[in-house]
């Protein structure tokens, strides 16, 4: 009840009453919601956000493997970083791998899931096939090809009548590990877009035909646009795993940066730096500085989606 003059009660609103009730169940929400996500909060703080603030802090210092007390050397690490030219070397292969990766992965998984997703005969076994070289361990996938590719013994050289060197020459070395990432990883992209073409309604494609569309302009007119953000998301998902090689190039090229250091990736040349030459600190200032082009690329990533979203308002 609620007074607004002297001797004048008038009870409250229903919409206020409504809206106490919801924020009362809101908060009781919260308190008991709070205790289940307890648990990840706290393994994420302590196995993301502590090891982040811990690797901002040494990249200020000299500290090395050894144990040895670490000295404050300011920005001297990231001064040093920006005029190395073994770090820029492996960012532009890691760039160039991604830009191999990337389109390629995107275009193979969007036909292999219209395939899958129009077969009627064996679908099961097709979207098996498809899917089943993602399952494994990266060391397999890349002991595996790296048998393939072998320029004696290997399948690929036989099979193409050719003699390649693919893992001893510098101009086909970053090509067989695209190669290898193509055929190891292309079913996750696949199952994305599989769900996501059997998410179309079938009427579409009905009333596209019943005005006389062909396959070709059904498929330019109804599959692309109704795929578009999850091409969207397949091809963020992919430069980010792209950024990151490491496993499958180093496992191809014998944990070494491969003919003339044409593989050594920017993760690859993180970890030598801090477990080879013992300069952790070092590898903390490159490190901070490939986090932040992560970062942007998934920052700009959000920013496109949410003004495509609000230009289609």
């Amino acid at each position: 009840m609620t007074t607004t003059s002297p001797g004048t009660i008038v009870a409250p609103s229903r919409a206020q009453a409504a809206t106490d009730t919801v924020t009362v169940r809101r908060k009781q929400g919260f308190q008991h919601g709070g205790w289940f996500v307890a648990p990840f909060l706290a393994l994420f703080a302590l196995f993301v956000i502590w090891p982040l603030l811990r690797g901002v802090y040494l990249s200020f210092t000299d500290a090395n493997i050894s144990g040895d007390a670490a000295s404050f050397v300011g920005l001297d690490n990231y001064r040093e970083a920006f005029q190395d030219p073994l770090m820029w070397d492996s960012l532009g292969h890691s760039a160039y791998f991604t830009l191999l990766v990337v389109p390629c992965i995107t275009v193979l998984a969007f036909f292999l899931a219209m395939l899958a997703h129009h077969i009627e005969r064996g679908k099961w076994l097709w979207r098996l096939c498809f899917f089943l070289p993602f399952l494994l361990p990266s060391t397999v996938a890349g002991n595996l090809w790296q048998w393939l590719f072998n320029p004696g013994t290997g399948m690929v050289n036989y099979v193409l009548g050719i003699d390649t060197p693919w893992l001893s020459d510098k101009s086909y070395a970053m090509l067989a590990v695209v190669i290898t990432t193509l055929w190891w990883t292309v079913g996750f992209s696949f199952l994305l877009y599989l769900a996501a073409l059997q998410g179309i309604p079938g009427h579409l494609y009905e009333a596209a035909k019943l005005d006389g569309a062909n396959a070709w302009h059904r498929m330019v007119h109804i599959t692309l646009p109704m795929l578009r953000n999850i091409t969207g998301l397949v091809v963020a998902l992919q430069i980010l795993a792209s950024l990151q090689v490491f496993d499958q190039a180093v496992v191809m090229m014998d944990f070494g940066p491969g003919p003339e250091d044409s593989t050594r990736t920017f993760v690859q040349y993180t970890l030598e730096e801090g477990f080879t030459s013992y300069r952790v600190g070092y590898a903390s200032a490159i490190s901070i500085i490939f986090f932040v082009i992560i970062a942007a690329v998934a920052l700009a990533r959000m920013w496109l989606l949410r003004n495509r979203e609000e230009g289609a308002r």
